[in-house]
């Protein structure tokens, strides 16, 4: 066996054997190493992969400045076709951007095709539109007024209508190609007055209309606007009703009173002011007056009316040192005496009167017998002995003295002769 191993040819084959093994070795190697590098997919990856994403944003670059391009996508679909570890999380991430490249192009019309970028070099990719037809207009801009746009206005509550509306800003600035420019014809902001009974406040969008009354797609600074509109309800002029309360001073009397103005606006709901005929509970306190004086007051509101104007008057007072101006034998009149009777006075037994009148000396002189009225009420009463209060009637701003407040008499049957 030793000699066998120590023979010179022997060892020769062995070292022979080794080199061509270790050859063999390096060569799989290399061989191993040069598929896994030109084999498509991936470590861990067998297999190649299609996917589609939708509704991908398309992104353009030109001199936003001075230009306006029309005709680039909104949004592109872009399929994806590569190793399934590649394709996935591109698809899923979608951190990959398609753009329109339009910043060496001028003005007119150019057939552009849509790039993309940070998406692996291992992936194949298709943009589906891939060419757009990109009109690249000089940009302008221009300042216009603001007009409001009702909408609904028939649908109002029923008597309310609208006064002229307040833009803030009134003026807007408007921008686009030259074209959509000069083809504005007008600039609106719309209000809905459905159902409106009130002013209204708000904020509306500005739109911009060609003569068409085509919306146009340009930009629009400021794009929103505040919108006043005055509403004004129904409204009708309605006199005023002055209530006196307690009296004057000794040896006074009030020879005018007056309410400036003497009728005031109310407004309201239709169904509510048509049955207004007047406003009354306007107290005029006598007690506190003790010469010519004017009394400012405010104007109650009556129950449904949302405003009356205006909100205050003032009430003059003139008054002047009392007389008394006495007529004789006034006679006492009735009403209200029922069909078949007859009535016939007892106390005073002639149904006439002595009546004092008391005034300033200016009502005074232009007050008549005639102009002052007694009377006693007899309504549903029987035949019969009755006294009642005598009752009567005269001119403002006087008041009357009586040498008796109740009035005596018989009501009798009446005889067929």
């Amino acid at each position: 066996m030793d000699k066998f191993i120590n023979n010179r040819w022997v060892m020769k084959i062995i070292a022979l054997l080794m080199a061509f093994m270790l050859y063999m070795s390096v060569n799989i190697e290399n061989t191993s190493t040069q598929q896994r590098t030109n084999t498509t997919p991936p470590p861990f990856s067998g297999s190649n992969d299609v996917e589609t994403v939708t509704d991908v944003p398309v992104e353009s670059y030109y001199d936003r400045e001075n230009l306006v391009v029309t005709g680039v996508p909104q949004s592109v679909a872009v399929t994806l076709e590569g190793p399934t570890a590649t394709v996935k999380p591109a698809a899923l991430q979608k951190d990959f951007e398609v753009f329109a490249d339009l910043s060496d192009l001028g003005v007119g019309t150019h057939q552009v095709t849509l790039q993309h970028r940070n998406l692996s070099d291992r992936l194949s990719v298709t943009i589906e539109p891939a060419i757009a037809s990109v009109t690249i207009h000089e940009r302008i801009s221009k300042d216009f007024p603001v007009d409001v746009d009702f909408i609904n206005r028939g649908q109002m509550e029923e008597g309310y209508q609208t006064e002229q509306p307040i833009v803030k800003p009134n003026i807007v600035k408007v921008t686009g190609s030259r074209e959509l420019i000069e083809s504005i014809a007008l600039v609106k902001a719309r209000v809905d007055l459905k159902g409106v009974n009130e002013s209204v406040e708000q904020q509306s969008r500005v739109t911009v209309y060609d003569r068409e009354g085509n919306s146009l797609n340009v930009e629009v600074e400021p794009p929103v606007v505040d919108v006043s509109v005055p509403v004004t309800s129904p409204y009708k002029s309605v006199p005023l009703k002055i209530n006196r309360k307690g009296s004057l001073g000794e040896n006074l009397s009030i020879t005018k009173v007056e309410a400036v103005p003497n009728e005031v606006t109310v407004y309201g709901p239709k169904s509510t002011i048509d049955k207004l005929e007047f406003i009354d509970n306007i107290d005029l306190d006598l007690t506190e007056i003790t010469e010519s004086t004017t009394v400012e007051v405010d104007v109650p509101v009556p129950d449904g009316v949302k405003r009356v104007v205006p909100e205050k008057i003032k009430i003059n007072v003139e008054v002047e040192k009392e007389e008394q101006k006495t007529f004789t034998n006034v006679p006492i009149q009735f009403i209200g005496l029922t069909e078949g009777l007859e009535l016939e006075f007892m106390d005073p037994e002639t149904g006439l009167l002595d009546l004092t009148v008391l005034g300033s000396p200016s009502v005074l002189e232009n007050v008549n017998s005639t102009d002052m009225e007694m009377y006693v009420n007899v309504t549903d009463l029987n035949a019969g002995e009755h006294e009642v209060p005598l009752e009567i009637n005269g001119p403002q701003n006087v008041s009357w003295d009586l040498p008796k407040r109740n009035v005596k008499f018989r009501l009798i049957e009446e005889t067929n002769e």
